[in-house]
């Protein structure tokens, strides 16, 4: 990215997208963090504490693994999976908790709030309450809480207050707008933790430098494994967190594919127009009147009508790929990952896992692929057991 690139994202702007479309007050309280944010970034004694967490509590760095058997069995370019679901809690959504909780610590907030589709996020948002000591509430789609009971359970267990948001879909969409209208009312003590890398400047920025760290990681571990850089980075694309993480220290890399996989279902990147949602302006399924479309993916992680402003811009610049993958094809990469490699994959992962089956047959033996296997089935195999069941 150049510098002035950079100059723009550091305002909370990727080409036209991304801003802070929010009520006064609201930004206030924004450009507050914002502030916070710039000045603990590169802070040693944060960076110190940052590392110390990651280290000692989330278990990083985690693991390049060579999926050999689907990789022998599928032909083509090696497959290596970025083991995010090795993380404590499960999935990449804790190195963002981490880094959001430290940055709430040091503003005294009283509270944190955070939204939640799959509860990957609302698992890593009370798991870091817990440890720091901050009450937590986390807001959460009825129709989510249905899907995805046992991480209710999980953040209840935490000492999480989970609120069940009846509005609308009952969906990620509508517990994002009610965890926004909580801070609007109690923004003096209260530290909105998002979890994605999705909303108003500064947290599409802030959560992928927190994120960061995945492609930080895989950079360094695929040219020690490999000795070049890999061919393509592939991850799942909901509001997009793992991807811009996956992607980051790559954008620069211009021989390196970036290939954001969505839900067929919810095809935000390869179908939205511009638009704002949430309090910025990013890529978004609408209607006729403008208005949010109603969305449904077999993954609740990735079941979000807008997606982030960086992943917005990287789609019309070209930079990065975007693709779509059905739940019945979500679905078979679930089981083959399981079946081939001995590790059941969230429903989120087992998209980007379809899409890399299938680039890997088009590219030379010599070649790699990194799947950002953003977290761990557990939360999804009950679902998946009734999913087939019915077929």
């Amino acid at each position: 990215m150049s510098s002035d690139q950079q100059s723009v994202a550091e305002k909370g702007f990727f080409g036209e997208f991304g801003g802070s479309y929010i009520p006064e007050d609201l930004q206030k309280v924004l450009g507050m963090i914002a502030d916070e944010f710039e000045k603990y970034k590169e802070d040693p004694e944060f960076l110190q504490e940052f590392r110390h967490y990651m280290e000692e509590y989330v278990g990083r760095e985690n693991p390049l693994t060579f999926a050999a058997n689907l990789t022998n069995r599928i032909g083509g370019a090696k497959i290596y999976l970025k083991r995010e679901d090795l993380n404590h809690t499960g999935a990449h959504k804790i190195n963002n908790v981490i880094g959001q909780a430290l940055l709430a610590k040091r503003m005294g907030s009283k509270r944190i709030i955070a939204e939640t589709g799959a509860g990957q996020h609302g698992v890593a948002t009370a798991t870091a309450c817990a440890t720091f000591g901050i009450p937590c509430t986390i807001y959460m789609g009825k129709e989510d809480i249905r899907r995805q009971s046992l991480n209710v359970f999980r953040m209840e267990l935490l000492g999480a207050k989970v609120v069940s948001v009846e509005k609308g879909q009952g969906r990620l969409k509508d517990a994002v707008a009610e965890a926004l209208n909580d801070l609007v009312e109690n923004y003096k003590d209260t530290f909105y933790l998002l979890g994605s890398a999705v909303g108003p400047h500064p947290y599409p920025t802030m959560v992928k430098h927190f994120q960061a760290v995945i492609s930080e990681e895989s950079k360094r571990q695929i040219l020690a494994k490999e000795g070049k850089l890999p061919a393509a980075v592939v991850a799942c694309v909901g509001g997009g967190s793992n991807a811009i993480g996956a992607f980051a220290h790559y954008i620069n890399e211009s021989e390196v594919r970036l290939i954001g996989a969505e839900p067929a279902e919810a095809p935000t990147v390869t179908q939205g127009s511009p638009a704002v949602i949430h309090g910025y302006k990013c890529l978004t399924l609408v209607d006729e009147n403008g208005d949010p479309k109603p969305t449904y993916s077999i993954a609740a992680g990735l079941d979000y009508p807008g997606v982030g402003p960086e992943h917005s811009y990287l789609k019309v610049s070209e930079r990065a790929e975007y693709v779509t993958v059905s739940g019945n094809e979500a679905l078979k990469a679930f089981q083959e990952m399981a079946r081939e490699e001995g590790i059941i994959p969230a429903l989120e992962s087992a998209h980007a896992v379809s899409e890399a089956m299938k680039l890997a047959k088009t590219l030379s033996p010599d070649d790699s692929i990194i799947v950002n296997l953003s977290g761990r089935g557990d939360k999804d195999v009950d679902m998946v057991f009734q999913l087939l069941k019915d077929k």
